[in-house]
């Protein structure tokens, strides 16, 4: 009981007295984790490379344009994921420090943040036509449905899951539907993207499920234990790349991606190297490190081979 009143008394932190306005503002953004909104940046920027037909000086200012959209919706989802898991996030000495109200932020100007940063997106993802903002709404809901008090399906196992392989399919079809039609070769690409967020998302719920039992979240780690649901991952991420190096089999897109299969093996071997430590966070976190900067090597070995392609 004593836990719960501290926790919601820090969540109503003020601005300590005297602090300029500036510096109340820089600590907001500061609660935007700005290297996650990167990476993440991957798949609606793939998206877009592949959806351009030629390039041209008004498709690069569109694709800049849309680049900026994208991280305010990214920022959007892990702000708003940030505001909900909130108690559960100070209860974990990992995350414990990152945490909003460290920063003499409330956690209402958190919510507003969140909002703010949603309209703003939107606002800037209009222009591109109904198409691109119907994506970046279901986007939204989706988002929702994971991290909302009203509903945490982050604490489902299976259900989270689905939620993260729908998040790829549509934040790959977000950048993809700016210049063109959503075709069947962006389905496929998508559904690849797809089973990597969910490999990813997989491997991340490994890594924190020690914290995750302790503050009552069912992952799948929790539900299934975290040898199951990190082999789980590995067998998602070994599909999605075989089936990436099959499209580069089918040309829908550029030979080079067949290369992506033998790339995998590094990328198990690395997780051979996690599970002999014994999927500790250290571990799982050096993991997922080095699989990020994999991916995002494969991400720019396809977007050069589309865009020499479409010279």
């Amino acid at each position: 009981m004593h836990e719960h009143v501290d926790v919601m008394a820090a969540a109503e932190v003020t601005v300590a007295n005297g602090a300029p306005p500036s510096r109340w503002f820089r600590d907001l953004l500061s609660c935007i984790r700005f290297d996650e909104v990167l990476v993440l940046q991957g798949a609606p920027l793939l998206g877009a490379v592949c959806g351009i037909e030629k390039i041209t000086g008004e498709g690069v200012t569109a694709l800049l344009a849309f680049a900026a959209g994208s991280c305010l919706l990214v920022a959007h989802i892990f702000v708003f994921n940030d505001w909900s898991g909130m108690h559960a996030d100070l209860r974990d000495p990992h995350r414990a420090t990152p945490v909003f109200t460290t920063r003499r932020i409330r956690r209402t100007d958190v919510r507003n943040l969140s909002i703010g940063l949603l309209a703003m997106s939107l606002l800037v993802l209009l222009p591109y036509g109904p198409r691109t903002l119907g994506i970046a709404l279901v986007i939204t809901g989706l988002s929702a449905l994971y991290s909302a008090p009203w509903s945490q399906m982050k604490g489902r196992p299976l259900v989270s899951s689905a939620l993260h392989l729908s998040g790829g399919f549509f934040h790959f079809l977000l950048g993809y539907s700016v210049f063109r039609h959503i075709d069947r070769r962006g389905l496929a690409i998508a559904c690849c993207v797809g089973l990597i967020f969910t490999a990813g998302h997989l491997t991340h719920e490994v890594r924190d499920a020690d914290s995750d039992r302790r503050s009552g979240i069912r992952t799948n780690a929790v539900a299934f234990g975290t040898f199951r649901s990190f082999v789980a991952g590995l067998l998602l991420f070994a599909l999605a790349d075989f089936l990436l190096a099959g499209l580069g089999v089918a040309r829908m897109l550029p030979q080079p991606v067949m290369l992506v299969a033998a790339l995998y093996l590094l990328h198990l071997y690395w997780s051979l190297q996690a599970l002999r430590e014994g999927l500790t966070f250290r571990a799982v976190r050096s993991l997922q490190i080095r699989y990020r900067v994999l991916y995002a090597a494969i991400g720019i070995l396809v977007s050069l081979s589309v865009l020499l392609t479409n010279r």
